[in-house]
């Protein structure tokens, strides 16, 4: 069957463009939410520091595990009413944890949240593709700067809002308030983004999936490393910066703020300077080659942070946006870019999901987080393979 896919008009573009950008917001909230509250989480349940580490591995695993789930949701609800599904469940899983007080009730959200983090996700590429197909990097970094935004802001508010509220719980539930109006935006949307018409991603579940396919082999380990990193730095960059680089607290979570604005800075500006290149392997080596100098720095002079944290916003606020583009450009129709998508989160969150807790591993085992950044410095330089060989 031939696909049509169509430009957005221009005078529809605007609030195509908004609705993506609301959407994406709401990808990361409950996640980065989590990791300014973990002393009181840790203390109100009484949980190891393995077991609070749960609450940012649980969703990452649920977001990889429940990929596939997004083709089916789109066969039978089409990619925008896909795409609200997913907005629905996070409100509702975000929502539920203002009930709080136990471990598996917390757990147990943050599995649901990270289905409907999975759903809404993996079909963004393919409304992409079916609708700024001729402007994809473009668009792609704008949506990524929604998510990296939403992760920004949630990261940085939360512990303020815990205290205005006096509950951790009910500052993590505060988010579901986003996710609700994310899901406003994104019904208003509906005629300006078209996609009623568009054919969902074809296939069951994982049957579907370009398993045989190199490059989309390809794709799926450069996006287990960026996640695995992402992840990483949400996670341990904070602590590094207080327990190796002698950072208070506050100090050290203004410097994790500061380096993700850098990045979500980076995500729309990289892809508009490369422009929407055919082949997009210079680009990913050149920030991937960055963000390998970000870690390597924060391992070797965690004392001196600002040109590893500029190194890390820049180069992985790049990357990140380049590597969520190659589904779009390898993808030959939406179907395929949604197939392909669907791999990528499927296989590479399910990997990305342990690389938090191997550092945390590597931290109690060296007794600092210097040896662990040097091996997420090797670890980054290594996807430069994969890099060389996609076509």
């Amino acid at each position: 069957m031939a696909h049509d896919v169509r430009e957005v008009p221009k005078t529809a573009f605007g609030a195509a463009a908004v609705a993506l950008f609301v959407a994406a917001a709401n990808l990361r909230p409950a996640i980065a939410a989590v990791s300014p509250l973990v002393e009181r989480v840790q203390r109100d349940l009484e949980l190891s520091a393995t077991a609070v580490s749960l609450l940012t591995t649980v969703p990452t695993l649920a977001m990889g595990v429940c990929a596939p789930l997004a083709a089916v949701a789109a066969r039978r609800l089409g990619l925008h009413r896909g795409v609200l599904l997913g907005l629905a469940i996070i409100t509702v899983a975000t929502a539920a944890r203002a009930v709080g007080g136990a471990a598996w009730i917390q757990l147990s959200c943050a599995a649901v949240v990270g289905a409907g983090i999975a759903i809404a996700q993996t079909l963004l590429p393919a409304v992409v593709k079916a609708r700024f197909a001729d402007r994809a990097g473009v668009v792609t970094g704008l949506y990524t700067a929604g998510l990296g935004l939403g992760g920004a802001v949630a990261a940085g508010v939360s512990a303020p809002l815990a205290d205005a509220l006096g509950s951790w719980p009910g500052a993590l539930a505060s988010w579901a308030v986003l996710a609700a109006a994310g899901m406003v935006v994104w019904s208003a949307a509906r005629r300006p983004l078209a996609l009623d018409d568009v054919a969902a991603p074809a296939g069951p579940a994982t049957a579907g999936l370009p398993w045989r396919s190199a490059a989309a082999w390809r794709i799926t380990a450069l996006a287990a490393g960026n996640s695995a990193l992402y992840y990483c730095e949400l996670a341990w960059v904070a602590p590094l910066l207080q327990d190796d680089g002698g950072r208070d607290a506050t100090t050290a979570g203004a410097l994790l703020t500061a380096m993700i604005a850098i990045q979500v800075a980076a995500m729309l500006a990289v892809p508009a300077l490369l422009g929407e290149r055919a082949d997009p392997r210079a680009g990913l080596a050149l920030t991937t080659a960055l963000t390998a100098v970000g870690f390597a720095g924060l391992a070797a002079v965690p004392t001196v942070p600002w040109p590893w944290m500029l190194a890390l916003g820049v180069g992985h606020g790049g990357l990140f946006t380049l590597v969520l583009t190659l589904p779009v450009v390898a993808g030959r129709d939406p179907r395929e870019a949604g197939r392909i998508s669907a791999m990528a989160f499927f296989v590479g969150y399910a990997a990305a999901a342990l690389a938090p807790v191997l550092v945390g591993v590597l931290r109690d085992a060296t007794g600092g987080f210097r040896p662990a950044f040097g091996v997420l410095a090797a670890l980054t330089a290594l996807m430069l393979a994969p890099i060389t060989r996609l076509r």
